[in-house]
């Protein structure tokens, strides 16, 4: 047992939380390392204290009667974990012994002022975390890789939301079909998460994520801008002169939409909230109903004249003013 106090040791409250230990610990044992400190047995005395103390204060019970009882709990019980040299340290991390880990190669990377820097404290985790067997990150599995997936998605899906499904090899070859949810809304080139679907981590890590980019399906008559919604109605001369009301497609069906007596091609009308379905606080898109007059391609005589009458008694010049 040291004769100092395991906290005064760490140099940590008697409250400090078990990160805060830890931290202390990594620290510590970094500083004292005998690969660090080659033939100093002071430095050699530190690093077992500073390992005793961390046995006992990064155990729960441990340090629950060493609040209570102090040293003296552990008298002629070993309680206080195994008095651990330096070789025994490093086979202690390493299974057993069963990794050879070079600490030499390892602490020569804290030369030129960078023993007590962050970026060193961050490689003694990745260097533990190996030796733990594909761990990182103060002994948090490391993640399997995460991979992409490209899904076309029906024009409507990705206006109204909905569930479809993915086909996705693994690295096994094995297929597997997967359950997508689909936010309405998204657009083409969206990307979704399924978290846990990537490839496996090592040794029962947890799984990477599944990225999946969507590309959208074009549809027979609506096309899409921004959240609006645009569908092209074809009329005959007469319906744009006098006036119609016609069925027009719309996301929940066909409605009568009345079309005002002198309409011409291009001309846009629009239904208010009839487009894409607001997300995220946005409003719901319009629907604009653009329309396109249709002339027949083979008329009478009769009809000839008549038009030609028509055109007498309605005098236009539609290209005034464009050149």
């Amino acid at each position: 047992m040291p004769d100092r106090d395991y906290y005064e040791v760490l140099g940590v409250a008697r409250d400090a939380s078990p990160d805060a230990v830890k931290k202390a610990y990594r620290k510590l044992a970094r500083q004292y390392h005998p690969d660090v400190n080659p033939g100093d047995k002071t430095a050699e005395k530190n690093f077992k204290e500073v390992q005793q103390a961390y046995d006992v204060l990064s155990d729960q019970e441990k340090r629950a009667m060493y609040d209570r009882y102090g040293a003296a709990g552990f008298e002629g019980m070993g309680a206080a974990g195994p008095r651990t040299s330096a070789s025994e340290w490093s086979a202690r991390f390493g299974d057993g012994g069963q990794q050879n880990v070079d600490f030499s190669e390892f602490f020569g990377g804290f030369g030129g002022g960078q023993g007590g820097g962050e970026g060193g404290a961050g490689l003694f985790e990745d260097l533990i975390g190996r030796m733990r067997g594909g761990k990182s990150g103060g002994g948090r599995p490391r993640q399997g890789q995460s991979v992409e997936a490209h899904l076309s998605i029906p024009f409507l899906t990705a206006v109204r939301g909905g569930q479809t499904s993915i086909n996705v090899q693994r690295g096994d070859g094995k297929s597997e079909s997967l359950t997508v949810k689909i936010p309405p809304g998204v657009d083409e080139g969206s990307k979704l998460r399924l978290k846990g679907q990537g490839e496996p981590g090592p040794k029962g890590a947890p799984a990477g994520d599944m990225t999946i980019i969507l590309s959208i399906e074009p549809h027979p008559y609506f096309k899409r801008e921004d959240r609006n919604l645009l569908v092209e109605v074809p009329l005959t001369i007469a319906e744009a002169v006098l006036g119609a009301k016609v069925e027009v497609p719309t996301l929940d069906g066909m409605k009568p939409v009345p079309i005002p007596a002198g309409a011409s091609s291009g001309q846009k009308l629009r239904l208010k909230g009839q487009g894409v379905p607001g997300a995220g606080g946005k409003p719901d898109g319009d629907l604009f109903v653009v329309v396109k007059v249709v002339v027949p391609k083979n008329v009478d005589d009769e009809s000839q004249r008549l038009i030609r009458q028509f055109a007498d008694l309605n005098k236009q010049s539609p290209r005034d003013g464009l050149w």
